[in-house]
């Protein structure tokens, strides 16, 4: 059991405004707090007083928040640690996460939200390390599941035909080794059906390892897959064991696969026909026996048409396919996965909620859910977070949902940049901004496409914001 939570004490490190706002939101949740406008003064408070968390800004007056994570982690190696920014950047994300950062947040912070976020980290981090979080472990600053971790609860079957038809696929295909891609919007669980089929297959003692290919950045993508030797590169100090190699006998999972570059196309294009890699700088190769299974939210056969995906790749990842529909084309099967996020967020939040009020679930099953299940998942533990009774009523669901603000889209819209020639794909685009009020995952989210590939298409299109 967890200690009280006023035993638990948070340095706040960022301006003063943010400070002691933060700091009376805490208290008022009862945490303890210290604060600091500099990472001098933070270090000065670390090293007389036993810090539990330490919420952080990246931009300090006399340091990068990456220069002083290295610092905390001499002086206190078992606090955790959450990195703040109102500019966030995916290789920087990275580096933070290889120090042992517990967590990056975008700002505006969202109080409800960092409430959740503090109460699992320090749940997570009481009595052990912190870069071991439930069963993600991190590797090369990604995370990969144990296998013992991959339990039956991993992937919930829905009552609906199309998640019925999903797990036959699953049982069907886990026990060979064909390569598998899963299509489905995001936030449809496409990571927990590849564990699924991990679970099934005769690999399920062996790694399970998801890669994020749309996170990964281009100069360091092929160090991160296929690893690399000391002196091969500036900052390669030492041999580096790739993802890759990391899953020998197991199963890799490439997330977004279709965001790779060309040159690691043909990297991994070579694994899949030789089933052997070559670490950067290296000169000889390393026989492996990993089984792949792809994830995308786009139609890859339309990417290999328009020419980012090699053809000859794209028939050696799509052995077998499966598409998991949107959660609003499931409505029997919102409140399935609902009560499930339900249990879950008891367990991490200590909280005793047991069902949903009447109202509450005819606003679940009638809301549009542009997240998918994702969403779902942190409007339930939200939900959890502020109910104080044992059932959640329609005062603890966010406005967006109790209010609608947000018109479904017709059904034609959804996927129009799929199905629209370059100059209308980029008046749609503008139109989209425009309607959203320029919020970019909004935007991104009712045009079917992740936040990346839009960011591509605002470069593409000289769309300036």
């Amino acid at each position: 059991m967890l200690p009280p939570i006023k035993m638990f004490k948070i340095l706040i490190i960022d301006n003063s405004d943010v400070c002691h706002t933060l700091a009376r939101f805490l208290h008022k949740n009862d945490y303890n707090t210290e604060i600091a406008s500099t990472g001098e003064d933070g270090l000065r408070i670390l090293r007389k007083n036993h810090i539990d968390l330490i919420i952080c800004d990246y931009c300090l007056p006399d340091c990068t928040g990456l220069e002083l994570l290295q610092k905390i982690k001499i002086l206190a190696p078992k606090a955790a640690v959450i990195i703040t920014t109102a500019s966030p950047n995916v290789k920087t994300a990275v580096e933070i996460f290889k120090l042992g950062a517990a967590d990056y947040i975008t700002k505006p912070l969202f109080p409800d939200e960092l409430l959740i976020t503090i109460a699992g980290i320090l749940k997570n981090n009481n009595g052990q390390d912190y870069s071991i979080i439930g069963s993600q472990s991190l590797v090369n600053g990604y995370s990969y599941s144990k296998p013992e971790a991959l339990s039956t609860s991993s992937f919930i079957v829905g009552k609906s035909s199309q998640s019925q038809a999903v797990q036959r696929s699953i049982e069907l295909i886990a026990p060979s080794d064909l390569s598998v891609i899963i299509q489905g919007d995001t936030g449809t669980g496409k990571e927990f059906a590849a564990q699924s089929i991990h679970r099934f297959s005769k690999r399920c003692n062996r790694p399970f390892i998801p890669i994020d290919c749309g996170a990964l950045p281009k100069e360091l993508a092929g160090s991160e897959l296929f690893g690399h030797m000391k002196g091969s590169f500036t900052g390669a100090i030492a041999d580096k064991q790739g993802s890759f190699e990391a899953a020998n006998g197991g199963t890799i999972f490439l997330d977004e696969v279709g965001n790779l570059s060309y040159e690691n196309q043909i990297k991994l294009l070579r694994v899949i026909q030789e089933r052997k890699i070559k670490r950067i700088g290296a000169t000889r190769d390393t026989c492996i026996d990993v089984r792949i299974i792809s994830a995308t939210n786009e139609d890859l056969s339309k990417a290999v048409k328009d020419g980012r995906i090699r053809e000859d790749l794209y028939h050696r990842l799509n052995e077998f396919k499966i598409y998991l529909s949107p959660i609003r084309e499931r409505k029997e099967d919102i409140m399935v996965y609902a009560e499930h996020f339900l249990q879950k967020a008891n367990t991490s939040l200590n909280k005793n909620v047991k069902n949903f009020d009447t109202t509450v679930i005819e606003q679940l099953k009638n809301y549009f859910w542009y997240g998918n299940l994702r969403e779902l998942a942190n409007v339930v533990r939200r939900s959890v977070l502020l109910t104080t009774g044992e059932t959640i009523l329609s005062t603890s669901l966010p406005p967006e949902i109790t209010q609608a603000t947000i018109p479904s889209p017709p059904e034609e819209v959804i996927g129009i940049l799929k199905s629209i020639a370059s100059s209308a794909e980029r008046q749609a685009i503008i139109d989209m901004l425009a309607k959203v009020a320029h919020n970019k995952s909004k935007a991104a989210v009712l045009l079917n496409i992740d936040r990346k590939t839009l960011y591509n298409k605002l470069k593409l299109y000289n769309i300036l914001i």
